[in-house]
């Protein structure tokens, strides 16, 4: 399936592909101040319909996670990173998607504080 998300200005939007099941709550210093429920696909999944330009990207730690965002509204709709056999992948922030009932969906704590 082919679900739509943008930022909350519509300065960034996208398209993601996949069979969305389960959603991942992290509660590493970031993803708990952003409130973020995320979604792992490999990053072929994800499709930008406005330009990469209207992303700016956040690292800290280990920089392993460029954490994207809208420079006009700062909403963070997605994130960019690796999986650990080194395969892109990219976590949609599930509260950027278009009409999606996330609250049926069951959530996997994550703890990324251990990191």
């Amino acid at each position: 399936m082919i679900y739509k998300g943008s930022c909350h200005c519509g300065k960034v939007a996208f398209e993601v592909e996949g069979e969305l099941t389960s959603l991942v709550d992290c509660n590493c210093s970031i993803c708990q101040r952003k409130g973020a429920l995320l979604w792992f696909v490999p990053r072929s999944s994800l499709h930008l319909l406005t330009p990469d330009e209207n992303l700016k990207t956040y690292t800290f730690g280990k920089g392993r996670i460029k954490h994207r965002f809208c420079p006009e509204c700062g909403i963070h709709p997605l994130g960019e990173g690796a999986m650990p056999d080194g395969t892109a992948m990219a976590a949609i922030n599930v509260r950027c998607l278009e009409d999606i009932d996330f609250s049926v969906l069951p959530v996997h704590h994550y703890d990324g504080r251990s990191l």
